[in-house]
């Protein structure tokens, strides 16, 4: 029987590069019923809503969704990942950032991992604007408490972080170290100075390894870390951090193996993954036979393993793989030039990685 996958085509260049993953998973072999639902900016233009019901029920069904990249107007409604990371409690991202033969990078030695939690922190979205009523009181509490008075026209983001919460990703990112043959955790944090918040977090952390000897641990403050990854990314393995930290720890890492369009990632659950790339919407190619498709290929190679199809999901990779390394059916971001007129499109891309897995 065919495994059920939603599919979220998404924005701007969303439709074509899921469009090309599609085929590509196709050419493995696997039979897989898609599901396809609409969500994002253009539902929202035209239904008023950009995550519908129907797609929380598909999803729901499914326990399993491929999502291009969806775009979110600054000033109107939140990121749709949010609700769904809520909804399913997909409480773990994962963002491979691995350097294939043939990427124009000067660290061809990069292969990380980076687990962020996607709960709580400064992306939960609790926020007091500077004209919110309560963002007063929050002031007047602040100030009787703490002794720090806030100007008036502050606008207020809560960060917090519960152990629970953060035991519960640190145990995924063993777990994925595990069962990847990984040699280390490393946990990302600025304790120094965000001693409560962070602190808990790296109290977790510390807690968690102490459950498993046979991998090693350490930890890092971000910004040390961020200087160490440009300098030396091979001396890392496995980074498990909290999300707002890991938003940015993820770009860094994609820009080691290559660009945004090497990027893959998962939002993860106990019994429920929406895979993705890294990458936005890039409006600015939408509809131009532009985009690198292979970061959503990628993700679906993640979930190919996923569905407990190894063999096909290895068979994608290495198509991919032969693809980058020959160099000659690219798109514009992975060419030395990066000149638009002279590379791949996002078909003909495609098209060469789905000739190579048919092989």
């Amino acid at each position: 029987m065919a495994n059920r996958v939603t599919l979220i085509p998404g924005d701007g260049i969303g439709p074509e590069v899921t469009e090309a993953a599609q085929r590509a998973i196709a050419a493995t072999g696997v039979a897989l019923a898609w599901d396809r639902q609409d969500a994002g900016y253009e539902t929202w233009e035209r239904e008023g809503d950009p995550l519908p019901r129907r797609v929380i029920e598909s999803i729901r069904e499914s326990r399993v969704a491929l999502k291009g990249p969806t775009k979110t107007p600054v000033g109107g409604f939140r990121p749709i990942n949010m609700p769904l990371r809520s909804e399913f409690d997909l409480f773990a991202g994962i963002r491979p950032c691995r350097a294939y033969p043939g990427v124009p990078t000067r660290h061809p030695e990069t292969d990380i991992v980076v687990v962020r939690m996607t709960h709580e922190d400064l992306y939960a979205g609790v926020e007091f604007g500077r004209r919110d009523g309560a963002t007063a009181e929050l002031r007047q509490f602040i100030a009787r408490t703490h002794g720090t008075e806030l100007p008036g026209d502050s606008a207020i983001t809560i960060k917090w972080l519960s152990g629970g919460a953060c035991r519960r990703v640190v145990r995924r990112a063993f777990a994925y170290a595990s069962e990847h043959g990984r040699r280390r955790v490393t946990a990302v944090h600025k304790a120094n100075v965000m001693k409560e918040s962070d602190g808990v977090f790296l109290e977790a952390a510390q807690e968690v390894a102490a459950e498993h000897p046979d991998i090693e641990f350490d930890d890092r403050r971000v910004d040390s870390l961020c200087c160490e990854l440009v300098m030396r990314p091979d001396e890392f393995d496995v980074l498990v951090m909290p999300v707002f930290y890991g938003d940015f720890v993820s770009d860094l890492g994609a820009g080691l193996v290559g660009g945004l369009g090497m990027a893959p990632g998962v939002n993860l659950g106990d019994d429920c993954a929406v895979f993705e790339a890294v990458h936005g919407t890039a409006p600015k190619h939408a509809g131009r036979n532009r985009a690198n498709p292979f970061a959503l290929m990628l993700s679906g190679v993640m979930m190919l393993r996923h569905l407990g199809e190894p063999d096909a999901a290895d068979r994608l990779e290495q198509a991919i793989v032969e693809v980058v390394r020959e160099g000659r059916a690219v798109t514009y971001d992975l060419t030395p030039s990066r000149d638009v007129q002279s590379a791949a499109g996002t078909s003909e891309a495609a098209n060469a990685v789905i000739e190579k897995a048919l092989t």
